[in-house]
């Protein structure tokens, strides 16, 4: 599972990480607590704008973006967006094949920048500790967008891939993370170059773990309303039960 992460990139670091044509310039501040219904960056290809790759095989015309979209994937087909709250995760074992996910897994599928992850851990007498996953760098999850209109009403969406945790450390805080993508299937991912479905779906080089570094952090994180670096800073003390409703 993954439902909270953080992005502290401005839009032309990732547009220069990416290199795609920055479009959130002015409407993106960096994010410490991104939460799903909340806007935040993703990596797509665009039909009209962009930045063309050389690895580009599909001879579509537009490129590489960096938008904004809302978290929470809301299918063409939804009579409202709410629906959006319940689809911010795709699992890999059934993206292929789901009714709501398969269409864009096929032609829509984008990156996600992040710092890292959260999630949070079970303890013993109650409550739950939180845990940031995070690398020097950061990470990029496999994300699938859509957009939605409706009358006058329009939208950009996105979801982020899930899958299996790796290794008995990942596994003892969550039973599932999200797929992070290494930069060498950025363009398969994208539809940039020929790829099938095993491959795309091939979850995370099995090394992964060893460069992550999970840091236990404080429980403000949270409340959705609470923002800034001091999320994602290591905190000391020994875990007790927490204080916020239903944590």
């Amino acid at each position: 599972m993954c439902g909270r992460y953080a992005n502290s990139k401005s839009g032309g670091d990732m547009a220069a990480l990416f290199d795609a044509e920055d479009l959130i310039t002015g409407a993106w501040e960096p994010r410490f607590n991104i939460a799903p219904t909340a806007s935040a960056p993703v990596v797509r290809r665009s039909k009209s704008r962009g930045k063309a790759q050389p690895s580009d095989e599909s001879g579509a015309a537009g490129g590489r973006v960096v938008d904004l979209a809302r978290w929470g994937l809301v299918p063409p087909w939804a009579s409202d967006p709410s629906i959006g709250t319940r689809m911010f995760n795709a699992r890999i074992e059934t993206v292929a094949t789901s009714k709501a996910y398969r269409r864009p897994f096929a032609s829509r599928r984008a990156l996600i920048p992040a710092d890292g992850w959260y999630e949070w851990r079970k303890l013993p007498g109650g409550g739950k500790q939180p845990y940031f996953f995070t690398r020097p760098g950061g990470v990029v999850f496999a994300g699938l967008w859509e957009s939605w209109k409706q009358g006058e009403a329009s939208m950009l969406s996105f979801t982020v891939l899930t899958c299996p945790a790796m290794g008995e450390a990942f596994e003892a805080v969550h039973d599932r993370m999200p797929y992070v993508l290494p930069p060498e299937r950025f363009a398969a991912w994208l539809g940039e170059e020929d790829a099938g479905e095993d491959e795309l779906l091939a979850g995370p080089n099995p090394g992964l773990p060893k460069e992550i570094e999970l840091r236990k952090v404080g429980r403000a994180v949270g409340r959705t309303g609470n923002e800034g670096p001091e999320l994602v800073r290591a905190v000391d003390g020994d875990e007790g039960p927490s204080t916020l409703p239903g944590m």
